[in-house]
């Protein structure tokens, strides 16, 4: 066989393949950390795309790395199974860079003011603005509280009538 031949098939694959993933994963599995460098219109054009489909609303999550909350905030999401698994039925987690190397102020200005990180907005599944949640109301000591952070998800459940 010739090896242009080759090659051409195999990268036919490897687009189906990312196409075929990109269909029935929620995309915010790839979002585990809080990029200067990622693009957040991108981002959330990426999670619309999911969204509308699935019917799902969408998180974005603000806030950086240098951020002690918002580390918290993913360790108790991870650790707290029914959080989890509401968040992975319901909403596309998109995780919004806020840091020195980059503000995202242009994109962020769409939006209302943060006072604090981290901070979510919840948007619908065509991308728009439901709601701002300061998340230090769903603090309860030096970590979170399951009860408020599922009252929070299950106040903003998308609409299942479709």
């Amino acid at each position: 066989m010739n090896t242009g031949y080759i090659s051409k098939v195999a990268a036919f694959i490897f687009v189906l393949t990312i196409s075929i993933f990109s269909q029935t994963e929620n995309p915010s599995v790839s979002l585990d950390n809080f990029d200067p460098q990622r693009d957040p219109s991108t981002d959330l054009k990426l999670a619309v795309n999911f969204a509308e489909p699935n019917n799902k609303r969408i998180i974005l999550d603000v806030g950086g790395e240098w951020c002690i909350w918002c580390h918290r905030l993913d360790a108790f999401i991870q650790s707290h199974e029914r959080i989890k698994n509401l968040i992975d039925q319901n909403f596309v987690w998109v995780k919004i860079n806020y840091s020195k190397e980059n503000k995202n102020e242009k994109f962020l200005s769409a939006y209302p003011e943060i006072p604090g990180f981290p901070h979510l907005f919840v948007l619908e599944q065509g991308g728009a603005f439901l709601h701002s949640q300061d998340t230090g109301v769903l603090e309860q000591d030096k970590d979170y509280s399951e009860e408020k952070i599922l009252t929070f998800l299950n106040e903003w459940l998308p609409n299942r009538e479709k």
